[in-house]
């Protein structure tokens, strides 16, 4: 007689779960992909870590620190971090073009949908057409050379093989090709923004100054919070161009292209994957710091 009840208990009780029970079985093939192919991996590169793997041998020897130890204490290890700040420096450029370019083209303008995608049109190419093109456009007596030549600046410069200039050549190729993705997420960011804004804004008189300032800007905030952290987790692990354009030779090796190095041409596996271990680390540091001193809020403009 009791058996009755708690079955019903039973079978209510799941009937009340049941929405619960439907969302992760929705979520089980993302969870077990990102899993599988994300937290794995971290947790594998975690442990090499912490040997001298060579990549090859089937028994790595457990070294503890000592690969950690190597990266801080040998300065031509460490010290590729400071050809990031040309990145660093050449990502907040590019957020400044971006906002400015978005900001114009969400006002009424001749030739706006052309101008956009003129400016998206970059980040479509692929990374490996974009170094050969710009190869090309860096070399003596290249597209650059011939273009400073007609406005009569001969310079003869070798601008990838310039200690001085290589970086600076580097991150303006970053600049141009990430552009139009910036631009895209302050353009969607603008446009979401209620137009009766606009439109009170207009009718008061207001400049587009006050309207960027009183409006815009604190309307686009948590995507220009995103594309700073973007923008500096972005100058840390800078790898393609320089490595297509340069292989990382001189001057141009980062920190990234260090760490493949010492991976699959010095069989360092275990010290590439300390290095990429503290990359990281430090990205989630940065990004924590980032929301603790900008925390993310949303303003009610109306």
């Amino acid at each position: 007689m009791t058996s009755r009840p708690a079955a019903g208990g039973f079978f209510a009780a799941m009937a009340k779960r049941r929405p619960q029970l439907t969302a992760w079985l929705y979520l089980a093939a993302a969870l077990a992909l990102l899993i599988t192919f994300t937290y794995v991996p971290v947790a594998s590169m975690i442990w090499y870590s912490f040997t001298n793997w060579d990549g090859v041998s089937p028994d790595p020897q457990f070294v503890g620190w000592s690969n950690y130890g190597q990266l801080f204490s040998r300065p031509e290890l460490f010290q590729v971090f400071f050809v990031s700040l040309y990145y660093l420096v050449a990502s907040f450029v590019q957020i400044v073009l971006a906002l400015y370019f978005a900001v114009v083209l969400s006002f009424s303008t001749w030739f706006r949908n052309l101008f956009k995608g003129v400016l998206f049109f970059p980040y479509l190419i692929n990374g490996v057409a974009v170094a050969f093109i710009f190869l090309y456009f860096f070399r003596q007596g290249g597209t650059l050379d011939s273009v400073l030549a007609f406005f009569g600046v001969h310079t003869g410069q070798f601008w990838l093989g310039d200690p001085d200039w290589v970086n600076v050549s580097l991150s303006g190729v970053s600049v141009w090709r990430f552009l139009g993705l910036n631009f895209v997420l302050f353009l969607g960011a603008i446009q979401s923004i209620p137009q009766e804004l606009h439109e009170a804004a207009s009718l008061d008189g207001a400049s587009r100054w006050q309207v960027f300032r009183h409006i815009i800007a604190p309307g686009i905030k948590p995507v220009l919070s995103l594309s700073v952290i973007l923008a500096i987790s972005g100058s840390l692990s800078v790898f393609e161009i320089p490595y297509i354009m340069t292989g990382g030779s001189g001057e141009s090796l980062t920190f990234v292209i260090q760490t493949v190095k010492l991976a699959f041409q010095f069989n360092k596996m275990g010290l590439a994957s300390a290095a990429a271990v503290v990359l990281l680390a430090m990205v989630l540091l940065i990004t924590w710091l980032q929301r603790r001193l900008v925390p993310e809020e949303r303003t009610d403009l109306t």
